[in-house]
């Protein structure tokens, strides 16, 4: 028997949430949720995802900041090759918040989708990077 794939969706709107979770469940895929970078972590060390969504602007820490955790510090090593999928929209002001692409790409997440997203596309883009791992 085929284990089922755990993906954790870290995103402090849990409309977000709710859309993932119906895309993602349509295809058998187990999703857990965290409304903060704190509880993601968290989850990433209870649960073992295969795949992590995560949302850029969040109360707290971004999620380039988790993401950058995730993937750097010691405590987290078990859990660095996990990959993550950022889902974000990036504000007007972008600049001011220390939210440019660039930073983004320095924290070594492998693949990026903007908000609003169209459902079949991050479905995609998550079958993409789940057949990299198998």
């Amino acid at each position: 028997m085929q284990k089922q794939v755990k993906i954790l969706s870290i995103d402090d709107d849990p409309n977000v949430h709710m859309i993932v979770k119906k895309v993602l469940e349509s295809k058998s895929y187990q999703v857990i949720t965290a409304l903060d970078g704190e509880e993601g972590l968290r989850k990433v060390m209870e649960e073992k995802p295969d795949l992590i969504i995560l949302d850029v602007i969040m109360p707290g820490r971004t999620g380039f900041e988790i993401c950058r955790e995730l993937k750097t510090l010691h405590k987290y090593h078990a859990f660095a090759n996990i990959p993550v999928l950022m889902l974000t929209v990036y504000p007007d002001d972008r600049e001011q918040r220390h939210l440019s692409i660039r930073e983004g790409m320095t924290t070594e997440a492998d693949d990026y989708l903007h908000k609003p997203f169209n459902p079949d596309e991050l479905l995609a883009r998550v079958e993409k990077m789940l057949e990299k791992i198998s």
